[in-house]
C-alpha cells in the first residue's frame, strides 16, 4: 500500500490513485511488488533535519529514501522535500508535478537497488526516471 503524509506543511498531491498505478507498473515492470511505501512531503527544513539525524548530512535535498524492503517487496518511507522540487522544476525548466514524480520514482529506485554514487549510476538511474516517467503518460 503506498500512503501519502504532510509533515511540517500543507500539501496536496491530488493524483495519488493515478500515482500507485503508475508506482506498481514500475515495480512490476522490475520484477518487484509494492509492500508499503510512505511518501511524506515536507519542508526543506525538516528535510534537513532528517539529513542530519539520520544520516549525519548537513545538506537540503529533494529526497530522502528510507529502505524496509524485504526480497522482492518493495517497503520503505520517501521523505519529499516540496520546497527543493519546486525550486529544481525552476532551475531545469520543467513543470512542478512532472519534477515531482521523478523524485518519487527516484525513490521507488532507490528501493529496487538503484544507486546513484558515480557518474555511471546516475546515468543509470537519470535513463530509467526519464523512461517510467513517459510510462507514466501513457497511463
Amino acid at each position: 500500500m503506498i500512503r501519502y503524509f504532510c509533515e511540517d506543511i500543507k500539501f496536496t498531491y491530488k493524483n495519488k490513485l493515478a500515482n500507485n498505478r503508475w508506482l506498481k507498473m514500475v515495480a512490476g515492470s522490475e520484477i518487484r511488488k509494492i509492500g508499503d511505501i510512505n511518501v511524506i512531503f515536507c519542508s526543506d527544513n525538516y528535510i534537513l533535519d532528517v539529513n542530519m539525524k539520520y544520516l549525519q548530512h548537513d545538506y537540503f535535498t529533494d529526497i530522502i529514501t528510507f529502505d524496509y524492503c524485504e526480497g522482492k517487496v518493495l517497503s520503505g518511507d520517501l521523505f519529499i522535500s516540496v520546497d527543493s522540487v519546486r525550486e529544481n522544476s525552476i532551475e531545469f525548466g520543467t513543470d512542478f508535478e512532472e519534477e515531482l514524480h521523478r523524485v518519487i520514482v527516484h525513490g521507488v529506485l532507490h528501493l529496487i537497488g538503484y544507486d546513484d554514487h558515480t557518474e555511471e549510476d546516475k546515468k543509470v538511474m537519470r535513463q530509467k526516471e526519464n523512461y517510467y516517467l513517459q510510462m507514466r503518460s501513457q497511463i
